[in-house]
């Protein structure tokens, strides 16, 4: 999540730069980056000091971006930028009340997400606890291959897609649980593929586990995934994670023939 954001682009004579370097400060803000100073705005997105300025205090302006004269960091106004989109799609809609009927009869918290690159996105949400030390909301990323409902994404995928995913993707240790080979992640993408269903056992944090399904449309396409999460519980009476999925797999897989439904429906 660290590093440099700005990507090379080929510009064209109808290339705006000055929209594409707005755009890159925004996305220089993320969960490790929620406020920066102008000198870390600059080496995220590889934009001078003097330009990195001006879009700031442009941002700032146009109420994107507050400062208290050192450091800088998004409003909410921004989430109107991804709203428009989100407005427009029906799967969050439709998602958005299976989920919560979801979460009703699990009593755990519920997520729908898609595959945009080489992460998840969050496209509904119900919370009943939080698990994590960062918070989850709909826009939330986290990387695909370390998350289950990233896994049963990527085993939508066409193979030379998912092969070219593997062949690019930085499989970074963020536990001592990670999976970071890429054969091992092949086996497990094929698993899910298989079985209709992932689980990943403290991968993207310690003490969290989760189990996902895919979601399809009409013709058989995988569209979206859903997810719940839990305590990865201790102790001799605790579950293992062959019985917790059991426990929620079969409302999960439900839930998620219930939104197929719907957007046969609505097709």
């Amino acid at each position: 999540m660290g590093g440099q954001v700005g990507d090379t682009v080929q510009s064209s004579d109808q290339f705006v730069q000055s929209l594409a370097r707005g755009l890159l400060v925004i996305r220089a803000f993320d969960a490790d980056h929620v406020q920066m100073t102008l000198s870390e705005v600059s080496r995220r997105t590889g934009l001078t000091r003097a330009t990195a300025r001006r879009f700031l205090l442009t941002l700032v302006e146009l109420g994107y971006v507050r400062t208290d004269g050192r450091g800088f960091e998004l409003t909410a106004l921004v989430l109107q930028l991804g709203y428009s989109y989100l407005s427009g799609q029906s799967l969050p809609r439709l998602a958005q009340p299976v989920l919560e009927d979801l979460s009703r009869e699990i009593s755990e918290s519920t997520s729908a997400s898609v595959l945009d690159g080489g992460e998840i996105v969050y496209i509904a949400r119900i919370h009943t606890r939080r698990l994590m030390t960062v918070g989850i909301n709909v826009g939330t990323r986290f990387p695909a291959y370390a998350t289950s409902m990233g896994r049963v994404l990527l085993a939508g995928l066409p193979e030379e897609r998912f092969e070219a995913y593997v062949a690019t993707a930085e499989l970074l240790p963020l536990t001592e649980r990670t999976v970071t080979d890429p054969d091992r992640l092949r086996a497990l993408v094929a698993q899910a593929r298989d079985q209709g269903w992932a689980v990943v056992d403290q991968e993207l944090e310690l003490g969290l586990r989760s189990i996902a399904v895919p979601v399809r449309d009409p013709q058989g396409s995988v569209v979206a995934a859903l997810n719940t999460s839990m305590q990865a519980a201790m102790g001799l009476n605790a579950p293992t994670l062959d019985e917790a999925a059991a426990r929620v797999l079969p409302h999960l897989q439900r839930a998620s023939a219930r939104i197929t439904e719907a957007l046969a429906a609505r097709s």
